[in-house]
This record gives structure tokens, C-alpha cells and sequence, in this order.
């Protein structure tokens, strides 16, 4: 039976990662971070008794190696998901340091924690399409340059790169998937997509009469985040390490959004959506769109949930809350 770790488990394609594997027949082992407050593990709240039992928490931190080289040791993983990062593109203006090294140098320490580890095991790295910024073409594919805007999309370049040079440098079995905007009711709060369906409901339900967001003709490709860590899983079980987008291969606006979720609770967005300068970013991603017709190919991966059905399930889900 393999072992996997997971760092970011509590985020939203942690707790999808953990159940997906567990169903494959894994023992899963989160590495958690110890916080001053209480633990945020909300998303892994709703196992059922025997799943909890193939699922293991350990206290590390990617900017402890240590705690890292103690957790590999200890559970010998076959396979390593590295999902943790500050991951809000706008907090990473504001706290660009810590962007950086949690993450770009927690995915070294990773990396390195592994190799002095003398561990061997499939290593899987969270690239983002927020790499691509500025991007040169579209839609973009694992050939098109690196033009990020933002200080976390630095941070990924560099978490990226590193995997590729610990491959070529050490014969490490690392992939890196370069994944776009992917989704769900367990998206955290303060992302773009929760505030919207949240705010419609309190709309819809009268508890507040206006949504404030930024950049409203900012376009995305949006998929759903249970189908994109099944593109993960099987780049670990592919025939070698490589780099794969995993994309829709549409775009949709953050207005095209708004028009969704509101319109599936009868009310019409341009009646409560506002423009705030406050929620703009200093440099703007207007358009990513992702090319995943290698993950096509190769891992016969493909999006299952349509762009309309995500934002409903999203809507419904805080509608249920």
C-alpha cells in the first residue's frame, strides 16, 4: 500500500488530493503547520471514520527542514504533493517576503529535505498559470515564457525552476503541473470566486445590498479543483517526470461570473456589483488560457465540469451554508 504526503492538506486541492487518493487505496500524511490560534482543518472535517483512519497529520513547516527530513524519514512516502504556498496573488503584494519564502524556498527546502532524506519517491510540484503574467501568446502552453506580475507568481517561477534543476541535477523523479484557475465550494474566502457566490447569497438574502471587486473584464480559465487533482495523480503515475498545463482551454470574465451566480438566484448583477479601486492590483493579469493538450495526450486527462455547472455548485454550496 503507498504512503503520500501532502503539505498544504487543509487548503482546497489538499483536501481534494487526500480523498482522491485515499479511493486509489493510499495512506495519506498532511503536513500541517502549528498555528497560535486554532488548527484550520475545517475541509477535512466531513471524512468519514474509516477514511480518518488512512489519513495522518504531522507538524512541519516548509521553512523548517528539520521538521521536513523528521516527517520523510519517519513515513517514507512513494509520492510527495507540494501544495503549500501563500497562494492569494493580492496578499503577495502585501507581503511579498513571506510569499517568497513560503512559496518559492519552502519548495527548495522541500526539494532539498528530500534529496539529504536519500528518500525515493515521485515528487509533484504546484506550479500556477499566474507564471505566465503577462504572457507572450494564447493560449499558453508548457513551451510559452514566463512573464509573472505579481510577487506570487515569482515565487512559482522559482519553486518551479528549482524542480526542474533538481531533476536534471540529481535525477529526482519531479513534475511540475503548471495548473490554471481551478475552483470549488472549498475555495478559500477572501479568493475572487467565494466572494462573489457568498456575497450573492447574503444579496439574495437580504442581508447586504453590494459586492466590491476589482478588475471586472480580468479573464480566466476556470476549472473545477476535484477534477485538476486527478491530473496531478496521474502525473506521478505517467512513464517519466515532466511539466504539464492542466487548463479548460476557455476564459471566462470575472463579470461572466457575477452574471452566473447572481442569475442562479433570480437577481441581476449590475443592479449590486461595484467597481473599487481598493481590490485593483498594482500590475494586472488580464488574460490566461490554458493549452493542456499534452496532459490530453499523454495522461488522458479531461476537464469534467463545465464553467456554468462550477459557479452553480459554488452557488448552491453557500446557498446550503
Amino acid at each position: 500500500m503507498k504512503t503520500a504526503l501532502i503539505t498544504g492538506i487543509t487548503g482546497q486541492d489538499g483536501s481534494y488530493l487526500s480523498e482522491f487518493l485515499i479511493s486509489k487505496g493510499y495512506n495519506v500524511v498532511g503536513l500541517v503547520r502549528r498555528n497560535s490560534t486554532v488548527d484550520q482543518r475545517s475541509r477535512l472535517d466531513h471524512l468519514a471514520a474509516p477514511v480518518r483512519k488512512k489519513l495522518a497529520l504531522e507538524y512541519g513547516d516548509l521553512l523548517d527542514i528539520p521538521s521536513l527530513v523528521l516527517t520523510l524519514k519517519k513515513h517514507r512516502p512513494a509520492e510527495v504533493y507540494n501544495l503549500a504556498a501563500q497562494s492569494h496573488v493580492k496578499i503577495s503584494f502585501d507581503q511579498p517576503i513571506f510569499t517568497a519564502q513560503a512559496t518559492g524556498l519552502g519548495a527548495l527546502n522541500l526539494l532539498e529535505a528530500i534529496r539529504i532524506s536519500d528518500l525515493e519517491c515521485r515528487f509533484y510540484q504546484a506550479s500556477s498559470s499566474e507564471m505566465f503574467g503577462k504572457a507572450e501568446q494564447s493560449p499558453q502552453n508548457e513551451r510559452t515564457p514566463f512573464h509573472p506580475r505579481s510577487p506570487y507568481g515569482i515565487s512559482k517561477v522559482f519553486a518551479h525552476w528549482a524542480t526542474i534543476n533538481y531533476r536534471e541535477s540529481y535525477g529526482m523523479w519531479n513534475s511540475c503541473g503548471i495548473l490554471f484557475n481551478h475552483e470549488s465550494p472549498r475555495r478559500g474566502e477572501n479568493f475572487v470566486t467565494r466572494k462573489i457566490t457568498l456575497q450573492a447569497n447574503r444579496i439574495a438574502a437580504g442581508l447586504a445590498d453590494t459586492l466590491y471587486l476589482g478588475n471586472m473584464n480580468a479573464k480566466r480559465d476556470w476549472g473545477f479543483a476535484g477534477d485538476y487533482v486527478e491530473a496531478m495523480w496521474l502525473m506521478l503515475q505517467h512513464s517519466k517526470p515532466d511539466d504539464f498545463v492542466i487548463a479548460t482551454g476557455e476564459t471566462h470574465s470575472v463579470e461572466e461570473f457575477c452574471k452566473i451566480a447572481f442569475g442562479h438566484l433570480g437577481l441581476d448583477y449590475k443592479k449590486y456589483v461595484k467597481t473599487d479601486q481598493a481590490y485593483m492590483r498594482p500590475a494586472e493579469v488580464e488574460l490566461l488560457c490554458g493549452d493542456a493538450g499534452k496532459a490530453r495526450a499523454e495522461l488522458g486527462w479531461t476537464p469534467k465540469v463545465p464553467f456554468p455547472q462550477l459557479v452553480k455548485m459554488m452557488v448552491d454550496a453557500d446557498k446550503a451554508r
